[in-house]
């Protein structure tokens, strides 16, 4: 009997309508296109505007369109894991809010939280729901509205991130397609670096909090950079050599779209062509949880069943891994 793998039989991505460019960031904090663009490979992100909208509200119109396009409805899912650093309320889990929004009534869900590397680890988990036999549909969805925690004072934040939200839904494949391989990781002592000062149960809201600005995405971003480049692309060629896999049996290398110079260096280490690497970051910049989703998303007419595609991603905490998969359909 073959082996039953978790494969990805549908996919679709939402993005806000508001586009904020590296011209209109040149109004806001002193920096310009050139330095931008250079540094980060970013021309402009989506920023989701309006009263009372959070991170829910791009992962319902990004659902319903998976929904329709594979021809099922919200009752058949059994299991929605929402990776998101940015849910709509501390609780109830973002999940449960999506499952009633959408009226997946048969649907239980929890939240996820990796930062960047968080839809990684949920397509990870959820695979495990799907091989178990425990579940046959499995939405994995990966989302952020970064601008609610991003302080449009701060060049080195404010430049880099976007709104924006992708989903999967998984399930059972018994041709050899799906999730075959994955590798996650992660290092506690990274928080140092990239964190978020107050909010948490340390330092919960007050005055003061609110008055020191300590609300807003706190990142040191050179050291960074450099944990980042390292073991996201060691991550990679990790999965691949783990797989006995060539660069030349790589179809498309998926990574997480933080820094283009991040991307250019995980494609290196790997020995993965320029032309077989999905790039989006200078449209939507750095989406956290949903630049994996949204990735797969825009080049989903491109993939061929069988397709052999390698994913990595690089998050705050620090947490990175990479999983190897083969396009179902």
């Amino acid at each position: 009997m073959s082996k039953v793998h978790a494969a990805i039989t549908a996919v679709h991505g939402y993005v806000p309508d508001y586009v904020l460019t590296n011209h209109e960031l040149e109004t806001m904090v002193d920096t310009n296109d050139e330095w931008i663009t250079t540094r980060t490979g970013i021309k402009e992100r989506r920023i989701l505007k309006g009263e009372g909208l959070g991170t829910s509200d791009m992962a319902v119109p990004a659902v319903e369109a998976l929904l329709k396009k594979r021809g099922i409805t919200a009752d058949e899912i059994e299991l929605i894991i929402f990776c998101t650093s940015t849910p709509d309320r501390v609780f109830p889990a973002t999940a449960n809010i999506l499952a009633d929004k959408i009226g997946a009534k048969n649907a239980w869900g929890y939240d996820l939280q990796a930062t960047c590397s968080g839809f990684l680890f949920g397509l990870a988990t959820g695979s495990q729901f799907i091989e178990s036999g425990k579940h046959t549909k499995v939405l994995v969805v990966g989302g952020d509205k970064m601008s609610s925690m991003i302080n449009y004072q701060d060049r080195a934040t404010c430049i880099i991130f976007g709104d924006g939200c992708g989903a999967v839904l998984l399930e059972p494949n018994d041709e050899g397609n799906g999730v075959i391989d994955s590798i996650l990781k992660s290092d506690g002592s990274g928080m140092a670096y990239l964190h978020q000062k107050a909010g948490g149960s340390i330092k919960p809201a007050s005055h003061k909090t609110i008055d020191a600005m300590e609300h807003y995405l706190y990142q040191e971003g050179k050291t960074v950079f450099k944990f980042a480049v390292t073991n996201m692309a060691d991550v990679a060629a990790e999965i691949m050599e783990k797989n006995n896999l060539m660069a030349d049996d790589i179809t498309w290398l998926v990574p997480h779209q933080a820094n283009k110079r991040i991307i250019d260096a995980t494609a290196a280490r790997t020995g993965v062509s320029a032309d077989k690497v999905i790039i989006n970051i200078e449209r939507f910049g750095n989406t956290t949880n949903g630049t994996l989703p949204l990735c797969l998303w825009e080049w989903e007419s491109k993939f061929k069943k069988g397709d052999t595609l390698i994913l990595a991603a690089f998050g705050g905490g620090f947490t990175w891994g990479s999983i190897y998969l083969k396009w179902a359909y």
